[in-house]
């Protein structure tokens, strides 16, 4: 009986093992989305070349990517550490040694961490300058920033601009998503280099869209800038990453990349739309952006009483 019952515990233990290993791939399949998920687990899919590059910089397997090299230094330090409570153990050794100082111990652990800085540094620098760098833009988009709204503007359209403002948990509609749903979100076109210039009107904000790999500073009195080339067409979201004031969880992003063609559609009913409207500083952000074509209709739902601009 004691034969059998300790039999059954490697097979018990494997079992358990491989339903945890079916459920944690479950949970990451479920994470891969466009925006956030219940029980995310890893980074969200790519959408553009810079997040690539990012995303492969993070769990690389060759290149050795940081995941690699941080499960690599775990694992070498968890097997020393389990050397030295088997081979020094007290009952192996009642009269502790008295050594305290091992010239090529000490070399190496100052050496090894430099080289390991060093080999993660060279491709992180190159990836910082892919990310700043923006590549013969094909169309400008100006972002402003306030307490607790976004602006945005074509400088290449006539100046068209509008707010976007949150929608209100009661004026979801069946789909939307809560705390991420805008009235009007930005619309681009896709395989379009996108420069982004983002500023603030009052405190720190952050643009900041995971899925792009696009994270930029909005300053009052300064005009930073990054890029964008969106893969495949889509609604991407994202939020203010700066705790910007009591309403900071309420200031959501949302992008629609659509088709060139369904964008210039688009791009004529919204200048009609907002030819008339005030600048966009001060303009009521209390309807839908009129979409011109279904894949911009279905991913830009309208807004039943949506707050005015500042929420």
């Amino acid at each position: 009986m004691l034969l059998r019952f300790t039999r059954s515990i490697p097979r018990s233990c494997a079992v358990r093992v491989a339903l945890a290993a079916v459920a944690m791939a479950g949970l990451t399949a479920v994470g891969w989305a466009a925006e956030p998920q219940p029980w995310q687990m890893n980074l969200q899919p790519p959408a553009t070349p810079v997040m690539e590059q990012l995303a492969a910089f993070h769990n690389g397997l060759w290149p050795p990517g940081l995941l690699v090299i941080t499960f690599l230094i775990t694992i070498f330090v968890l097997g020393l550490l389990a050397y030295v409570m088997v081979r020094f153990h007290h009952s192996r050794h009642p009269l502790p040694t008295r050594t305290s100082h091992n010239a090529i111990i000490e070399i190496l652990w100052t050496v090894v961490p430099v080289v390991i800085l060093v080999l993660i540094a060279i491709p992180s620098f190159k990836l910082m300058y892919y990310m700043d760098r923006v590549p013969n833009a094909d169309m400008t988009i100006k972002v402003t920033a306030h307490q607790w709204y976004w602006s945005y503007e074509y400088p290449d359209q006539g100046g068209l601009g509008f707010d976007s403002n949150l929608i209100q948990e009661k004026d979801l509609q069946p789909g939307q998503k809560r705390l991420l749903e805008v009235d009007n979100p930005l619309v681009v076109p896709v395989d379009t280099n996108v420069r982004v210039q983002v500023t603030g009107s009052d405190v720190i904000h952050s643009w900041f869209v995971p899925s792009f790999g696009v994270q930029e500073y909005a300053v009052i009195g300064r005009l930073n800038e990054s890029w964008f080339r969106v893969e495949h067409a889509g609604a991407y979201y994202g939020e203010c990453n700066q705790i910007c004031g009591v309403n900071h969880a309420f200031m959501p992003i949302k992008v629609v990349a659509v088709s060139n063609d369904d964008f210039q559609k688009w791009l004529g009913d919204a200048k009609k739309k907002f030819a008339a409207a005030p600048p966009a500083e001060s303009t009521p952000a209390g309807s839908q952006m009129a979409p011109g074509a279904a894949v911009v209709a279905a991913a830009a739902q309208p807004a039943a009483g949506a707050p005015p601009a500042g929420n």
